[in-house]
């Protein structure tokens, strides 16, 4: 009597472990394993979702950070264009064949091929239509012979890097 009772133990033990596996429509329950194994892999796969975007993030940053800095010492080494183009502007026409003069006009020639091979242009100005984007004006004139809102002069040279405006130009702007 006592194995009868053992074995009918045993069976309902394993009715109760199949109930227990199968769910109201009769499809199995996951086990806490297989639930905990799911859990674990989403949580991997959004951290390297989240690496891989901060990854992105941190090489965007550094390339503005690039450009931010070069940006700042282009703004440091305009000046001393200005100062070479006046101080050309300067010399007498029969002092242009000195050989000091000569060597300072290749000097500044060598400091404008640099800046184009890094993609700093001038901003072109006489003749064209004023552009705020662009131009800054810092006098207006009247004169019939230019057009409305054409630049006549230009004061201080504007230049762009990677297009965007690095200084803009000084200009005088006609009607």
């Amino acid at each position: 009597l006592g194995d009868v009772y053992k074995r009918q133990e045993e069976k309902d033990t394993k009715k109760e472990e199949k109930s227990e596996k199968k769910g109201a429509f009769g499809k199995k329950k996951k086990d806490k394993k297989d639930e905990q194994i799911e859990d674990l892999n989403d949580r991997l796969k959004r951290q390297m979702a989240e690496f891989d975007n901060f990854r992105k993030r941190t090489e965007k940053e550094k390339s503005q950070m690039y450009e931010v800095g070069a940006k700042d010492i282009i703004e440091k080494i305009l000046p001393v264009v200005d100062n070479f183009e006046r101080g050309l502007d300067a010399v007498k026409e029969e002092d242009k064949e000195d050989p000091f003069v000569q060597g300072m006009e290749k000097v500044y020639k060598h400091l404008l091929t640099t800046l184009e091979g890094i993609e700093v242009k001038p901003i072109e100005a006489v003749g064209q239509p004023f552009d705020p984007n662009f131009h800054n004006a810092v006098m207006h004139v009247e004169d019939e012979e230019a057009g409305e809102n054409i630049v006549v002069e230009e004061f201080m040279k504007g230049y762009m890097y990677k297009g965007s405006v690095v200084r803009h130009s000084m200009v005088k702007v006609a009607n």
